[in-house]
């Protein structure tokens, strides 16, 4: 049997990147994938190609999450599993950022984790499923350039414990973990090599990429397919004994 049989999964902001490699990991797992997100042709030929199902989402939107939630009971009749993924990277230190971009920051960040466990949450009471939230290494230490993403992904971690906490006081069986990922391959962490040398006055984003690898000494940078493998795990059976945990993916960044 694969690690997910039988399991229905949600993916908010699975259309690619670390998402979007997980949901296609899942399906490999045995889970019948539902992707949410905003972009609607990517995210509709990426589900296409693994064999899942696409739903347009606005994390941030209550009546958007209702609706996906809706969607997914009506194919598959039920949830299992919510992988609160969608997120956005801003790079700017807490002079430059504007209040636009810190509010969008948090609206994505930390409300649309809110707004997709409320959500989920009767669909997993029923199937005692869990939940996995996408945290960042950023949200367990500091980040002296950009501490305003380090903030919403604090959240992100201490509302995951907060939430294991809850549900298990209540008696839902519902298990909620987060996963820390390091610096990641993908279009967002491309972004970040563009904020760092803007950050030192610079253009060249070939040396801040050197200076980010300096600091895995695993010796090379994540790729999604590193985060999605720890999610599967999380979200599967082979993690029953886990809540309210983190697993950090990093190549050691954390380490130090």
């Amino acid at each position: 049997m694969n690690r997910l049989d039988g399991k229905v999964a949600f993916l908010s902001g699975a259309a690619r990147g670390i998402g979007g490699a997980t949901a296609k990991r899942m399906v490999e797992a045995g889970a019948k994938v539902v992707i949410g997100d905003m972009l609607d042709e990517v995210g509709a030929r990426h589900a296409k190609d693994i064999g899942a199902t696409y739903v347009h989402l606005d994390v941030t939107q209550e009546a958007s999450w209702a609706a996906a939630m809706d969607a997914t009971i009506k194919a598959h009749g039920k949830l299992d599993v919510l992988v609160n993924n969608a997120g956005v990277f801003v790079g700017k230190g807490i002079e430059d950022v504007s209040l636009d971009e810190w509010h969008k920051l948090v609206s994505v960040n930390l409300t649309g984790v809110v707004l997709g466990t409320r959500a989920a949450l009767p669909h997993l009471k029923k199937t005692k499923g869990n939940i996995v939230n996408l945290a960042s290494i950023a949200g367990l230490v500091g980040s002296q350039l950009d501490p305003l993403y380090s903030l919403t992904k604090g959240g992100v971690t201490l509302f995951t414990k907060s939430t294991a906490l809850e549900f298990g006081r209540k008696g839902y069986g519902i298990r909620v973990n987060s996963i820390h990922p390091g610096l990641i391959e993908t279009d967002m962490g491309n972004q970040t090599f563009v904020m760092r040398a803007k950050q030192v006055g610079t253009n060249d984003t070939e040396q801040a990429r050197k200076a980010t690898l300096a600091l895995h000494p695993i010796g090379r940078l994540g790729v999604a397919d590193d985060i999605a493998k720890g999610i599967v795990f999380l979200a599967s059976d082979d993690a029953s004994f886990m809540t309210g945990a983190g697993l950090v993916v990093d190549g050691g960044w954390t380490a130090h």
